[in-house]
């Protein structure tokens, strides 16, 4: 179980870093002070499952903690139709159940996500080798499709031929 204190001090630590060298194992807590002063970079926002928590009770934004629905009214809650789970138990865990939750729960998440992502609401990162050879692959086909439509349309056939050509070594090199 992490410390709760700092190693140089006896304020809350906020950094928790477990180091494996040597196959020994070296654990280190530290303060906002002493961590900012080792050079480790804080997050600026609050983590996910505050921003959740705050949504789900009725708020977009730093200072809405409370539900605003008024006493004794029963609030409607929606439901994720695929493993229902709702806005509520999501904030509890700060996990979402399933991929469906991402549909059932857009507007209340695609803020949240965009703060979270540093304003992006899509995958920028890496993808598998063989998915980017293939997506490489395909664009190259389409682009030769076009020429060749191209070269069929100007009546250049030598040229057609020699595109339906390499069309065709694309669709060899998939099979």
């Amino acid at each position: 179980m992490p410390s709760d204190r700092c190693d140089h001090c006896d304020k809350a630590a906020v950094v928790h870093e477990l180091l494996i060298k040597n196959g020994g194992t070296i654990e280190i807590h530290l303060c906002e002070e002493h961590a900012a002063a080792q050079g480790y970079v804080l997050p600026t926002h609050p983590p996910v499952h505050q921003l959740l928590t705050k949504l789900a009770m009725g708020g977009s934004g730093a200072g809405a903690s409370t539900p605003t629905a008024k006493p004794g009214a029963k609030a409607k809650t929606r439901t994720c139709p695929n493993c229902h789970r709702t806005i509520v138990q999501i904030k509890e865990s700060g996990l979402l159940g399933c991929q469906q939750c991402y549909v059932t729960f857009e507007e209340s998440l695609q803020s949240l996500i965009e703060r979270s992502q540093a304003g992006a609401n899509f995958h920028l990162g890496r993808s598998p080798r063989g998915h980017r050879d293939a997506q490489a692959r395909h664009e190259l086909r389409s682009k030769l499709v076009r020429e060749l439509d191209e070269a069929v349309t100007a009546e250049q056939y030598e040229r057609a031929a020699k595109l339906r050509d390499r069309i065709h070594e694309l669709s060899a090199d998939d099979e």
